[in-house]
C-alpha cells in the first residue's frame, strides 16, 4: 500500500477549546462540525481545521502531553492569490486577537510572508507566492486549483 500524498486534516491540540474556537470563528472561518467542548472542525479551502483537547489527543494517539508553549516545532501555512493580502490578512489576524510574530515582508525568496500564532501558541504563516514561481505551480496543482 501507498500512503497518499495528502493532507486532509490538521488537528490541533487545545488547552482550552472553547476559546481557540472562538478565536477561529472571530477569523470567520466556517465551523462544519461541533462537539461542544470535545471536538470542532472548521471547512478550509484545503485540508480541514481540527480542534481536540491536548490530553484527548494525547490519549488518542497513545502518547503524553508535550508542554505547551516550547517554541516553534511546526507551522501551518496559509497562501493568498495577492502580495497584498498578507497584509490585510495579517490585519484580521491581529483584530481577532493573535500575537503577530513577524510583520509582512518581502521574503529573500520573491514572495511576501508574515507569522502569527492563536492565542495557545500554534504558528501560522501567512504567505503569498509569485504567480511565477515554480512553487506556485506545485502549490496550485496540489490544492486543486
Amino acid at each position: 500500500m501507498t500512503v497518499p500524498a495528502r493532507i486532509t486534516v490538521i488537528t490541533l491540540g487545545a488547552q482550552n477549546l472553547p476559546a481557540l474556537r472562538s478565536f477561529y470563528a472571530a477569523l470567520g472561518w466556517e465551523l462544519a462540525h461541533d462537539d461542544g467542548d470535545d471536538f470542532c472542525v472548521f471547512a478550509t479551502r484545503g485540508a480541514m481545521l481540527a480542534l481536540f483537547p491536548r490530553a484527548s489527543l494525547a490519549e488518542d494517539g497513545h502518547t503524553t502531553q508535550a508542554p505547551p508553549n516550547q517554541g516553534v516545532a511546526m507551522s501551518i501555512a496559509t497562501n493568498v492569490d495577492e502580495r497584498d493580502e498578507v497584509d490585510a490578512a495579517i490585519e484580521d489576524i491581529r483584530a481577532a486577537g493573535a500575537t503577530i510574530l513577524k510583520e509582512p515582508e518581502d521574503a529573500f525568496w520573491g514572495g511576501r510572508s508574515a507569522y502569527w500564532a492563536d492565542p495557545e501558541g500554534n504558528v501560522w504563516e501567512v504567505a503569498w507566492v509569485p504567480p511565477e514561481a515554480k512553487m506556485a505551480a506545485r502549490w496550485r496543482e496540489a490544492s486543486g486549483l
